[in-house]
């Protein structure tokens, strides 16, 4: 591998995700991209090769603990540092009342928001090491401190990420392992559509969730992404274990 930033970007395939990846290649990161199989997914790998041809793709839903050691294992065989992660990737879950909503449903956001990011972060902490310096970031949201009625699988799962990356930031700090957590803001990608399709009988806010999209509210990923980027790339040891809103950035 060459000398170039290695950043793996999970939740890669669209959105927030995909506007992350564009913006680090075309900066000259070696990129991998993780994200469950998708044709999305294969255009992402041609799009990031046309920049780094060193960068990657890889199949992995988030859901399956089993998957994330295979992909582990495959990232460990092709790199021997990485420089960065950004845990990006996130569900929106069941909305509804908390004593009706699916138990499973309930549990696999828990599983995609948190508990993955724990499990994925475990497996490649050698490669994170290996780097001397790794900058972590994942993505918070208002609801990490904010509860909605409806949203409790999410709510909670943010609210534990949020804790969790201060974990991080104390437990890795004597590795060069820095993490820091950021509000994105309303970002206009395929969970705001969710969203806006839950009926009010589920989420009582939905029709300001429709607003915020009718009044033009929503930013588009690739200027969250652009507003993001120093932080991802740049953020200080002393910065670790804080949490950023990007509309401060």
């Amino acid at each position: 591998m060459s000398e170039s930033q290695v950043y793996l970007v999970t939740g890669a395939s669209k959105g927030l995700g995909r506007s992350i990846c564009d913006i680090l290649a075309s900066n000259g990161f070696t990129v991998i991209g993780l994200a469950r199989e998708s044709n999305e997914l294969i255009s992402l790998e041609t799009s990031l090769k046309g920049k780094n041809l060193e960068s990657m793709i890889f199949p992995c839903d988030l859901s399956s603990e089993a998957q994330i050691r295979s992909t582990a294992q495959k990232i460990s065989e092709k790199f021997n540092a990485i420089n960065g992660i950004i845990h990006n990737a996130g569900i929106i879950g069941p909305v509804g009342s908390m004593f009706e909503v699916d138990t499973n449903l309930w549990n696999d956001t828990i599983q995609v928001n948190l508990l993955a990011v724990q499990q994925l972060t475990k497996l490649l902490h050698p490669l994170m090491v290996n780097a001397q310096r790794c900058r972590v970031t994942t993505i918070s949201s208002g609801a990490a401190v904010n509860s909605l009625a409806s949203w409790s699988a999410y709510c909670t799962s943010k609210a534990g990420l949020d804790m969790w990356t201060r974990s991080l930031a104390d437990e890795g700090s004597n590795d060069g392992i820095s993490a820091v957590s950021v509000a994105p803001g309303i970002v206009d990608t395929d969970m705001q559509a969710t969203i806006r399709s839950v009926s009010a009988d589920d989420f009582p806010m939905v029709e300001r969730f429709i607003g915020f999209h009718e009044n033009g509210d929503l930013v588009a990923p690739d200027d969250v992404a652009k507003a993001l980027f120093d932080l991802m790339t740049n953020h200080s040891m002393a910065d670790s274990g804080n949490r950023f809103d990007v509309r401060e950035l």
